[in-house]
Formats: structure tokens, sequence, C-alpha cells
């Protein structure tokens, strides 16, 4: 819902304006090959949306959270998935806040222009889960090099980026104070790692999205990638996820509002027994609701969104901005699927390609429980429950 009151009015329809390029016959086709849409992505790029957050003297936008969040929702609300891209700019926060001047001088102009692409991000393990903390991959220094093994899983766009953001355990867990020490954070470049220290193996999933289990066997990543200081690695992950965790809300509610449009617009033009089926409450109602709900996501998104751009905490508010979002989107996918009956299973409506990709949200890149399970320990002050 925007009004001309709306201060992102004009961002959202030059967003709009490049996404007519790509119908959804074009995201239907990627789809249906498991592709990857090269020209979409290439085209964010080269109109400088993905590069909202770079700052001007790095050849970006300087814009915020806030701004980046309204290009992904409106990606999702013209029937795209952000899911094929949004690595970029998610995982500004950790090189942007963190980085050196090197580091940002090496990277953030080439990122901006197209030539090099950071869409990466190598947290999750197959044995750690959702408690980073006990994560195994190990990188050890040895002169001027880290030498790096271990096992990465779900890492998304690694065939579609250069670089990769890693955190890995730089000093063991038992010779650690606090368990979220002894972490840190490296730039990978992927260019130069595939097939000379890191494998990489595609995993099939239930959506149209790139993921994969990365092992790496003696890996050599130069000193100079490690971004900020060692073992303070998982504290700067922690901008990357909770703007991950805002962004996602964002594509969510994206997601939410097509499915809304999708779904108004078939009540109101399928007639039924003489009547259209938006005449009936019993059509009515639900669709009002999963309406009612996605705009109260989009506010406590734009909250977690200011708090983030104004460098305050707000882990909790980026969380539950996620849990409300992809619950709410979801709920307005039942309703668009339920509604359009037989024609939602069909391909050519769009409906259960888009219903699949939202229903990832309610899982990752991080659980509803997990999110609950925060809000109670850190919001609450209930007593930790694992």
């Amino acid at each position: 819902m925007t009004t001309p009151s709306d201060p992102h009015q004009e961002l959202r329809e030059g967003v709009r304006a490049l996404c007519e390029h790509f119908p959804l016959e074009y995201f239907r086709k990627i789809d249906a090959e498991r592709g990857y849409p090269q020209e979409f992505v290439a085209a964010l790029t080269h109109s400088g949306w993905l590069a909202a957050l770079i700052p001007q003297d790095y050849g970006g936008s300087g814009l915020g959270l806030t701004e980046a969040s309204v290009i992904m929702e409106e990606i999702n609300r013209s029937g795209g998935n952000s899911g094929v891209c949004h690595g970029q700019m998610y995982n500004m926060g950790t090189l942007l806040r963190h980085g050196s001047d090197a580091q940002k001088r090496a990277y953030l102009p080439r990122i901006a222009s197209g030539e090099l692409r950071l869409q990466s991000m190598g947290v999750t393990e197959p044995t750690a889960g959702s408690d980073t903390t006990k994560i195994k991959t190990f990188a050890e220094r040895r002169g001027d090099r880290y030498i790096v093994n271990g096992q990465k899983v779900w890492i998304s766009r690694i065939f579609h980026s250069d670089l990769m953001i890693l955190l890995a355990r730089t000093t063991p867990l038992a010779e650690v104070r606090k368990r979220s020490e002894g972490m840190s954070t490296f730039i990978v470049d992927l260019r130069e790692a595939i097939g000379h220290g890191l494998t990489v193996r595609p995993i099939a999933n239930m959506v149209n999205h790139e993921t994969n289990e990365l092992f790496f066997e003696n890996l050599e990543v130069p000193a100079e990638n490690l971004i900020g200081e060692e073992g303070k690695g998982f504290r700067y992950i922690l901008d990357g996820l909770n703007a991950e965790r805002a962004l996602i809300a964002a594509e969510c509610i994206g997601d939410g509002r097509w499915f809304i449009d999708k779904v108004t617009k078939y009540a109101n033009d399928r007639i039924v027994f003489e009547r259209p089926i938006g005449k009936n409450q019993g059509v009515q109602f639900p669709i009002a609701r999963a309406h009612i709900n996605i705009e109260a996501a989009s506010l406590m998104r734009f909250e977690a969104c200011r708090l983030f751009d104004n460098r305050q905490p707000c882990g909790a508010q980026a969380n539950m901005a996620k849990l409300l979002a992809s619950e709410a989107s979801w709920e307005a996918a039942n309703v668009c699927l339920q509604f359009h009956g037989g024609f939602g299973f069909a391909s050519e409506y769009d409906v259960e390609r888009k219903f699949r990709e939202t229903r990832l949200y309610q899982v990752a890149p991080i659980s509803t429980n997990m999110i609950l399970a925060y809000t109670a320990e850190h919001v609450l002050g209930l007593p930790r429950s694992f």
C-alpha cells in the first residue's frame, strides 16, 4: 500500500520501472530451468540498486538499510525473487563497518561497478546449525597466511559470486572465556579458492535457490583478508545478520503484497454462481486479515532498519520483523492459493512459484522457533532454554 505521502515513492517507482523489463514469464522460465537470472542481476547492478549501501566515495549510492529494504521489497512485489542477489546488500554490513580502509578501497568500488560480486556469507555448519559458537571450521595463522580447514552448509550463490565473507574459529572453543570469542571473519576470493583448497557441492532443494555445501582443505587465505581484529569476528558478523533479517522481512512483505494484489484482482474477476467470489465474506475476510498483518510487519521492518541505520542495537527488532513478515507472507500465500483453486497450482499463474519461495523464510536464515527463544531470553528476561 503506497500513497503520495510515501517517502520512498520515487525509489519504489525506479525499481518497478526496471522490473517491468523482466516480466513474470522471465522468472517463470528461470525457475523451470533451475537457472540464474543473470540478465536481471546485471541490470540491477548497472542501475546502481545493488550498490545502495556503498558510500558515494566508493562509487555507491550511500543510502541506508531502510532504502535497501524498499529495493528488495519492490523486487519481490514485482514478481521476482531478491534471494538471487540480496547477499550483496546484507554482506555490506560486515565489510563497511569493520573492514580496513585498504580493504574498502580494494573491494567497494569494484563491487559498486559490478566488476566484483559479494553475494556469499559462509557461517552455517552441518553440526552447529543455529548454534554459531559451535562452528568447527578453523583458520590457523601461519606467517602471512591463514590455513582454513572445515565444512560449511547451505551457503548460497557461490557460483555467482566472486567474494565470500567467511566466519571461522581462530581460537579453539575450549580455550576462550566466552563462547562468542575466538572467531574471525575473512574475505575469501572464490575465484582463487575453488579448486585450490575449496570444494563446492551443490544441494538440490525445493526452490530455485542456488545453495551449496563447502569443504575446506588447507585453503590459504592471505592475512590481509582478515576483517578487523582476530577473535572478534562473531561480533562483526552480527551486523550482517541483523541487516539480513531486516532485508528478508522486506522481501516477505514484497511477497505478501504480491499475493494480496494477485488474489484481490482474481477475487474481483472470478465469477462463480453469477457473482464475483470476492463478494463473499468467507473470501474477503482472510484476504483482509492477511493484508493487515503484512502492513503491521512492514512497520516493524522500518523500525529495525531505522535503528540499524542509526547504529543502535536492533537485534530484537530485526528478528521480530523477520518473524512477523515471514508468517504474514505465508498467510497471504495460502489465501492466494486457496482462492485461486486449481489455477493456483498451475505454473502459468506464478502463485505456486511464489508460494514455494516465500515458505523458505520461516526456516531460513533463522527459524521461527529460534526467534521466539531469542525474544524470550533477551527481551523478556526468561531463563535460557538451550
